[in-house]
C-alpha cells in the first residue's frame, strides 16, 4: 500500500469552520467547510472529515489520469461520481433529521397530537428524500452547501403544507424543526469516504450505458485510490476559536500570521491583506515572504462582520448569499452611521418605516462595514500592491464594489486580489505552517 503525506490546516472561525489538506509538495488535495456549531470539536470533526474525502476524490482524478483508455469516460464520471456521493451523505443526514424530529416530536408537550406530529414527520422526510436527487443534478445550482440551509428551506416549504390551524400547526413544526437540527448539526455522524463510497459507485455506474461497460476498470481505479494511506504529518490550527481546538500549544497559530501566509500563497505579490470574518476585521501588511510586518483588528465586537450580515439578513427573511445581490440594485444609497450588531435590526426597521428601500438601505449597510475597514487598513500601513481581500465577506459582491470604489477613492488604482476559495484562506496558511514545521525538522 503506497502512503501519502498530508498536511492539515484547521481555521475555527466563529461562523464557519475549514480544513483544507496538503501534500508534501504543498499541493491542495482537500477542502471541507462546516457551519461552526457550539459544540467546536463536532465543527472540526466535520470540516475534517469533508476534506478528507475531497481529498480521495483528488486521489481518483490522479489514478485515472493514469489511464489513457479512461480519459474520455473519466471527464464526466467522477463529477458524477462526486455529486452522487453528497447526494448519499444528504440523505443519510435526511435519516438522522426524522430520528431528531420523531424524538423531538415525543416530547411530554406533544401528547396530545404525538400520532399526528410523526405522520406529518414522516411524511415531510419522505418528501424531502424524494427532492434531495435534485439538489445534486448536474445542472442544479445550491443556494447553500449547508445541511442546515438545504433542510431548512425544503422543510419549512412542506411543513406550511402539512400543517393545520387545529391540531399540528405550523409554528409546532418549525419547533420540532429547531430542536431536531441541533441534535443533527452537534453530532458527526459518517459522512466518511468509506461509508458512502460503495453505494455512491454503484448508483453513479448504473447511471450510463458508457460507465457500466468500463465499470471494471473504473472499480479499480477506485479501489486504488481508497487504498492509498494519507499520513497525517502535520496539523495545526488557527482560527476564533483555536483555543478550543484539541491540538498542542505548539500546533496553534494566530489568524494574523495565517491569513497573511495563505493570502500569500495564493498571491505571491500580495502586500496587504484584508480580512472580514465572521466575528471580526483584520488589516494585515506581509513583506515578499508572506511574514506579517504590522496589523491592526476589530475583535471587540462583530460591527461591520461577517455576523453582523447574518442579523441583516435574518431580519429581512433573506439567505445572506442574497444580500449582496439585492444591494447592487440601489438606485440611492443611503447613509448609515452605526453597523452595531445589537442596533441592527432596530435601526433597519426605522429605517424601513421611513419608507427607504432596502436595496438602498443594504448598500448603505454595505458601505458603512467597509469604512470601517478602510480606518483598519489605514491604520496597518494603508493599501500597498498587492491588495488581497479574504474571508467569507470577500464573497459578497456589494462588498467587494464598496472596497473597489473607497481604495481608489484613497489609494488610486490597485490591483484587488480575490481567490474563488478566499474563504478557506486562514486553514490554508495553518496548513502551509505544518508543512514548514515538517520541513525544518527534517
Amino acid at each position: 500500500m503506497s502512503a501519502t503525506k498530508i498536511y492539515v490546516g484547521i481555521d475555527l472561525g466563529s461562523t464557519t469552520t475549514k480544513a483544507i489538506i496538503l501534500n508534501g509538495a504543498g499541493d491542495v488535495l482537500g477542502r471541507g467547510i462546516t457551519n461552526s456549531r457550539s459544540n467546536y470539536d463536532v465543527a472540526c470533526a466535520v470540516a475534517r472529515q469533508e476534506a478528507f474525502v475531497r481529498a480521495r476524490f483528488a486521489l481518483i482524478r490522479t489514478v485515472l489520469g493514469r489511464e489513457a483508455a479512461l480519459a474520455a469516460v473519466a471527464k464526466g464520471f467522477l463529477p458524477a461520481l462526486e455529486r452522487t456521493f453528497h447526494l448519499q451523505q444528504h440523505l443519510d443526514q435526511l435519516d438522522r433529521l426524522r430520528q431528531a424530529l420523531r424524538q423531538a416530536a415525543a416530547a411530554p408537550r406533544h401528547r396530545d397530537c404525538r400520532e399526528q406530529l410523526h405522520d406529518r414527520v414522516e411524511s415531510i422526510v419522505a418528501a424531502m428524500r424524494e427532492k434531495a436527487p435534485a439538489l445534486y443534478g448536474e445542472l442544479a445550482v445550491r443556494k447553500s452547501d449547508f445541511f442546515r440551509d438545504l433542510a431548512a428551506a425544503d422543510y419549512m416549504h412542506l411543513a406550511e403544507q402539512h400543517s393545520d390551524p387545529k391540531r399540528v400547526t405550523f409554528d409546532t413544526l418549525c419547533g420540532l424543526f429547531d430542536a431536531a437540527i441541533l441534535s443533527v448539526e452537534n453530532s458527526t455522524g459518517d459522512g466518511s469516504f468509506e461509508h458512502h463510497i460503495s453505494a455512491a459507485l454503484d448508483r453513479t455506474l448504473a447511471s450510463r450505458p458508457a460507465w457500466k461497460q468500463s465499470a471494471e476498470q473504473l472499480r479499480a481505479a477506485v479501489e486504488t485510490a481508497r487504498l492509498i494511506e494519507l499520513k497525517e504529518t502535520g496539523t495545526v490550527g488557527t482560527g476564533y476559536g483555536r483555543q478550543r481546538l484539541p491540538f498542542p500549544k505548539e500546533q496553534i497559530r494566530s489568524e494574523i500570521l495565517c491569513h497573511g501566509l495563505g493570502a500569500h500563497a495564493l498571491f505571491p505579490r500580495t502586500a496587504t491583506v484584508l480580512d472580514i470574518g465572521g466575528q471580526d476585521t483584520k488589516a494585515i501588511q506581509v513583506d515578499a515572504n508572506g511574514i506579517v510586518t504590522s496589523f491592526q483588528m476589530n475583535d471587540r465586537c462583530a460591527a461591520g462582520c461577517g455576523r453582523y450580515l447574518g442579523y441583516i439578513a435574518d431580519e429581512m427573511n433573506l439567505g445572506l448569499h442574497e444580500l449582496g445581490p439585492l444591494a447592487q440594485q440601489s438606485r440611492r444609497r443611503v447613509k448609515i452611521n452605526s453597523t452595531c450588531t445589537v442596533f441592527a435590526g432596530a435601526e433597519l426597521r426605522d429605517r424601513l418605516s421611513l419608507g427607504q428601500r432596502r436595496e438602498d438601505i443594504l448598500a448603505g449597510l454595505h458601505r458603512a462595514i467597509i469604512l470601517r475597514a478602510m480606518s483598519l487598513l489605514a491604520r496597518s500601513g494603508g493599501v500597498r500592491q498587492e491588495f488581497t481581500f479574504t474571508g467569507g465577506v470577500a464573497r459578497n459582491p456589494a462588498a467587494v464594489d464598496a472596497l473597489r470604489g473607497l481604495i481608489k477613492e484613497n489609494y488610486g488604482q490597485q490591483t484587488l486580489n480575490i481567490s474563488p476559495d478566499s474563504i478557506y484562506t486562514g486553514a490554508l496558511g495553518a496548513a502551509l505552517f505544518a508543512l514548514r514545521g515538517d520541513r525544518e525538522a527534517a
